[in-house]
């Protein structure tokens, strides 16, 4: 859905009194916030649209608390009387998943998730004296309700859609064995529900929590669960482990008389379970109901983190059902159902992309295959229409933020995508060597150009496929 900014670019403008300067909408994630970065004389803010009052307000006051703790997360500045809108500060745009992608499993990654473990320690324990629950919009406890909901999300988003054979009478029993035994633990303070390394940035060289809007009173270990165990991440199992401790370590300063150790590590062995079964109903729904591509690939990580806890992290409880079901998941053949087929070094194809002016005509292919992909772009909005745009191209950073959000053009390329994953697919397991796909549009300088680039990444991205990319009337655009 195209984000009309206007509302919130006028927020802006009112609070700060100027326009703000340099403002980029930044990609939607897990869920339907719309975020956009802006520079106001030099300093960067995030504006937040969410039309969901109830999560903003869980938001605000969360923030509110934990900075007046002395807690690590951003500080929201400015609310929109509606609380439909709110601004807050930038943390900017590296996340801890960013820091380790990027630097690997070295010491200094290392360090910062130390660092991260012993801050959510804290900010468990300090948060939750005096914390108004009411403002949690989706339930104020985690309780057997809420853990009975994240299975059943598993097994309605995932495990229905898969082609197995199951004993649903027992594995409702399991379930309810599952919840019954978790209910059980004894330490119940904040919970942030979404702990991952993607929602904590890492701010000269601290980390942040940023995605706290879910919280609510909760068991201590299903957070720590949650990073540990994140199927992106992927970290080896002795930092698991080693990690583990220095949590428990932490807690032991903030709960010197009422933490056992072995009966907590009993219990995070049930909460990692939960959450990645929760993570695969989230991956199933966002990836194989709502097509969303980011979710699908991250099914087999997930997979083979399941496989990693059956090997390492057995429990005291009996839920035959449920283990059955997790050893026909963690089989390879069905891992690499969801597998992502990649180009070779000895791969063939080459995908020749081009934008194009129907007023000159389609491209001709001249690879001898006869033609490939055109798709039409002229059905969505002409950025050329407009005197701002009118000598800028499908490459500036301006016409590409005004075809993201004031445009189809987000729904457009998904269609185009899943149609042409196909093909690739089978191209590249059969060993062609070409594929044509053309983007047209009246002048070939803005929507085909925006569309070709874009596909172009894509393609690359996913399936490290070779691209050849070309402007066809580049010459003739307006300057």
């Amino acid at each position: 859905m195209k984000w009309d900014t206007t509302p919130i670019l006028t927020f802006i403008k009112t609070v700060f009194q100027q326009e703000p300067q340099d403002f980029v909408v930044l990609p939607l994630a897990g869920s339907d916030r719309r975020y956009g970065r802006f520079s106001i004389n030099g300093a960067s803010f995030i504006a937040t649209y969410n039309p969901f009052v109830p999560e903003n307000k869980a938001f605000i006051y969360f923030s509110k608390v934990f900075r007046e703790k002395g807690l690590p997360v951003p500080e929201v500045l400015f609310v929109y009387a509606d609380q439909t809108m709110y601004i807050q500060t930038d943390l900017g745009n590296q996340a801890l998943l960013d820091v380790l992608t990027e630097k690997g499993l070295n010491e200094d990654t290392y360090l910062l998730y130390q660092e991260t473990v012993k801050n959510l320690a804290k900010l468990q324990v300090v948060s939750d004296e005096g914390l108004d629950y009411s403002y949690c919009y989706a339930g104020s406890q985690f309780d057997k309700d809420a853990i009975i909901a994240d299975l059943n999300y598993f097994k309605y988003y995932f495990l229905r859609a898969q082609k197995i054979v199951y004993d649903g009478e027992q594995l409702n029993r399991d379930f309810n064995t599952l919840a019954e035994w978790l209910v059980k633990f004894p330490l119940n303070f904040f919970m942030l529900r979404d702990c991952q390394a993607r929602n904590i940035m890492v701010n000269e060289g601290k980390p942040y929590f940023i995605d706290f809007q879910g919280g609510k009173k909760g068991p201590l270990v299903y957070d720590i669960a949650s990073l540990l165990w994140q199927a992106k991440a992927a970290l080896p199992l002795d930092w698991k482990n080693s990690l583990f401790d220095t949590y428990c370590k932490e807690l032991q300063k903030y709960l010197p008389n009422s933490l056992d150790v072995c009966q907590l590590k009993d219990y995070y062995n049930g909460f990692v379970l939960i959450r990645l079964l929760q993570v695969l109903g989230a991956y199933g729904f966002r990836g194989l109901f709502e097509k969303r591509q980011h979710f699908i690939e991250s099914i087999p990580l997930a997979l083979e983190n399941l496989k990693s806890w059956l090997e390492a992290c057995p429990i005291t409880i009996d839920i035959p059902e449920i283990i059955s079901i997790l050893r026909k998941f963690t089989q390879d053949e069905f891992i690499q159902k969801f597998v992502t087929i990649k180009a070779k070094a000895t791969s063939k194809l080459v995908v020749y992309i081009s934008s194009f002016s129907y007023k000159k005509g389609i491209p001709i292919d001249e690879s001898g295959n006869g033609g490939g992909f055109v798709f039409d772009c002229r059905g969505i909005l002409n950025p050329g229409r407009f005197e701002e745009y009118k000598k800028l191209s499908g490459q500036d950073k301006a016409v590409q933020e005004f075809l993201l959000t004031k445009t189809e053009m987000p729904q457009f390329l998904e269609h185009v995508k899943a149609i042409l994953d196909i093909s690739i697919k089978d191209y590249l397991e059969r060993d062609f060597g070409n594929l044509m796909v053309n983007f047209g549009c009246t002048g070939g300088q803005h929507r085909s150009v925006f569309a070709a680039e874009t596909i172009q990444k894509y393609l690359q991205q996913k399936f490290g496929v070779e691209t050849v990319l070309l402007h066809n009337n580049q010459t003739n655009w307006v300057r």
